[in-house]
């Protein structure tokens, strides 16, 4: 059960095309966001759909297999962390982003859509 802890599992479609950072230490870190969505019938019997916004971060071999595979639109399952961070802007404020640490991926689709990335 400790496994169970801190651990997110979504699938949703990318956001935006993914853009990996190498780090001064020579680590990749990839950004992107992940949408997903939630259908459900209202009081009054409509079908409703409503989508969600996820930041995700990955590292290292994952970071490098997103970015050769993956493009925005593309759907894929991800599993990891729920990982908080703050920042201070120019301006001085202090902002908070939550962001999803991934340490599994999985590409979704057809194989012939993945063999042609």
């Amino acid at each position: 059960m400790s496994n169970l802890r801190n651990k997110v599992q979504l699938i949703g479609n990318m956001g935006n095309d993914p853009e990996i950072t190498i780090l001064e230490n020579g680590k990749k870190v990839i950004r992107f966001s992940l949408a997903t969505n939630e259908n459900y019938k209202n009081a009054e019997g409509e079908k409703v759909q409503t989508t969600n916004w996820h930041n995700i971060v990955a590292w290292n071999k994952i970071a490098e297999i997103i970015k050769q595979y993956a493009t925005k639109g593309k759907e894929i399952a991800i599993e990891g962390k729920l990982t908080s961070r703050s920042y201070q802007t120019k301006e001085g404020e202090k902002k908070y982003i939550n962001e999803i640490t991934v340490s599994e991926v999985l590409l979704l689709g057809n194989k012939n859509e993945i063999e042609a990335a």
